[in-house]
């Protein structure tokens, strides 16, 4: 009858052969069904004639207060650090056994009490159900994930222009040409005769000329001298934005063995669970 080993005495027992990139789903955030958080996985047993993982230690901290439980592996959906139980319930969880960390469990005996918890009277009839051999089967998918960067453009106020106006005082000169009349006598020598007399009342007679002349009269009129329009204009430049990314790369064992740092093949098979009790002392 094979035996279910903790994933992490296989880890304490071979680490030389093993080494520290052995998948490993510990610590990873588990989710029910609707994607309800339960809790985290807390380990995985595996089976010791086969080396495969079996079932997944789950602490189901997010439905009860503390509870662990052996749920089958091939339940599991994993994406990058989350692992999803598509159709784990509530109800089908308290049903089953809390985990006991120090009894040696046997893969047939797991086996028979799954049977029994996920048909529980307990589970609603529409969330019973039959587990099948290949729920045992470690999720063969793993889903790669990579980070895209994705740049979005905002509007910011870069700058603000503002046009005013005001006024400059200057003197200006102007040359204007003005005209003045000034008098000027001229006297012409005659001799005639006439018949006027000296002391007659017209003897005093008076001539009298205007003078004229030019002032300059200054007045100021208001023109346009310019017009002055603002508008906006678009110009574009490349930025380059300098981000890191990570991406998950596959690890693959393409003959199921285990190779050390020397290069050295170990088949799994050599791991047993006597090498597991001999290393935690049973």
């Amino acid at each position: 009858m094979s035996q279910l080993v903790r994933l992490q005495d296989i880890q304490a027992t071979h680490r030389d052969l093993i080494g520290d990139d052995y998948y490993d789903p510990t610590g990873k955030t588990a989710y029910g069904v609707d994607e309800d958080k339960i809790g985290k996985i807390e380990g995985a047993l595996v089976e010791d004639t086969t080396g495969r993982i079996r079932y997944l230690i789950v602490d189901a901290g997010g439905w009860f207060s503390s509870k662990e439980v052996l749920v089958p592996a091939g339940l599991a959906r994993i994406v990058g650090d989350d692992v999803f139980f598509d159709s784990l319930t509530k109800a089908q969880v308290e049903a089953m056994e809390a985990y006991d960390h120090d009894y040696q469990y046997s893969y047939k005996e797991q086996y028979e009490n799954d049977r029994k918890a996920f048909v529980a009277d307990t589970v609603p009839v529409a969330e019973r159900m039959e587990i099948q051999d290949h729920a045992y089967n470690a999720p063969n998918t793993l889903e790669l994930l990579e980070e895209r960067l994705t740049v979005n453009k905002d509007r910011i106020v870069a700058g603000l222009v503002k046009v005013g106006k005001h006024v400059v005082t200057e003197e200006r000169n102007v040359d204007v040409n003005l005209e003045e009349e000034h008098a000027h006598i001229e006297r012409t020598n005659v001799d005639r005769p006439t018949d006027r007399r000296i002391g007659d009342v017209n003897g005093n007679e008076t001539i009298e000329v205007e003078l004229q002349a030019e002032r300059a009269r200054v007045s100021k009129e208001t023109y346009v001298a310019e017009e002055v329009s603002v508008g906006k204009t678009t110009e574009s430049h490349v930025e380059t934005i300098v981000e890191t990314i990570q991406r998950e790369e596959l690890d693959i064992d393409r003959d199921g063995n285990v190779v050390d740092r020397d290069g050295n093949l170990f088949d799994r098979d050599n791991i047993t669970a006597e090498d597991v009790r001999r290393a935690r002392g049973m």
